[in-house]
């Protein structure tokens, strides 16, 4: 644990996010599976689990997210009684943009569905959205998200990866996390499906929109459905709620 977070008690940072409780960890293996031991333990929904450092931070499929000192990784409990979890993601990924968006001065993210937050077709932020089960009955689930704010980038990602230092240099985490915890607490608030003007939203984000694709399935991007479904035309217009997209 760490008394301090960018130079704040942590004790004051849940009043400060308006959310029940905050766990502020020097390093872990990854806050997602904090949240999920806490989540057992009865945690209320809102928790956070913030770091300094992850050790095996992970994003979708098992791949490893380089989370190393300097970014902003954090986890959020949520405890809704019903959740779709790709319209979660999304809605996730709007806040974050929403929040990069409020420290820049001016729209420049792009998301990229189904989780990624980019800056100048560099990714800059991801989101993570697990569920836990009894029988049917959702227990709860943890919200993940990572943001590359003043932290090194490996060299064999700078290409593809971007930091708000570059486009900040003063930037600090607390800025970030002062913008974007309280929206990323409240994503089950809007249900399983999402709304006309969160669509709207991510249309005028959307990175991938009439971009060919080779995966999920062949064919053109062509926005989202309500449900959080990746459209894609071909011969036919298909649909993917869940995939790896691959650019043709």
């Amino acid at each position: 644990m760490t008394a301090t977070f960018d130079g704040l008690p942590v004790a004051l940072l849940a009043r400060r996010w308006s959310v029940p409780q905050v766990r502020a960890l020097r390093t872990t293996p990854s806050c997602m599976d904090t949240v999920h031991a806490l989540g057992a333990e009865g945690a209320p929904a809102g928790t956070v689990v913030v770091a300094e450092e992850q050790t095996a931070g992970r994003g979708r499929d098992g791949r490893t997210w380089h989370s190393p000192l300097g970014g902003a990784w954090l986890a959020l409990l949520l405890r809704p009684s019903e959740a779709a979890v790709g319209v979660l993601s999304i809605r996730a990924g709007l806040v974050v943009a929403d929040a990069i968006d409020e420290l820049l001065g001016v729209a420049r993210t792009r998301v990229k569905w189904p989780n990624d937050v980019l800056l100048e077709d560099r990714k800059v932020a991801g989101v993570l959205c697990e569920s836990r089960w009894q029988g049917d009955a959702l227990q709860w689930l943890a919200l993940g998200i990572g943001v590359n704010v003043c932290n090194p980038i490996a060299p064999d990602l700078a290409s593809r990866a971007a930091t708000l230092r570059d486009f900040l240099p003063h930037v600090r985490r607390i800025d970030v996390l002062d913008r974007l915890v309280a929206g990323a607490a409240a994503v089950t608030r809007g249900g399983v499906s999402l709304s006309e003007a969160e669509c709207l939203a991510f249309a005028e984000r959307d990175w991938l929109c009439g971009r060919a694709l080779a995966a999920p399935a062949p064919g053109r991007a062509g926005g989202i459905r309500p449900n959080g479904a990746l459209l894609i035309e071909a011969a036919a217009v298909t649909e993917a709620l869940d995939g790896h997209v691959e650019l043709a």
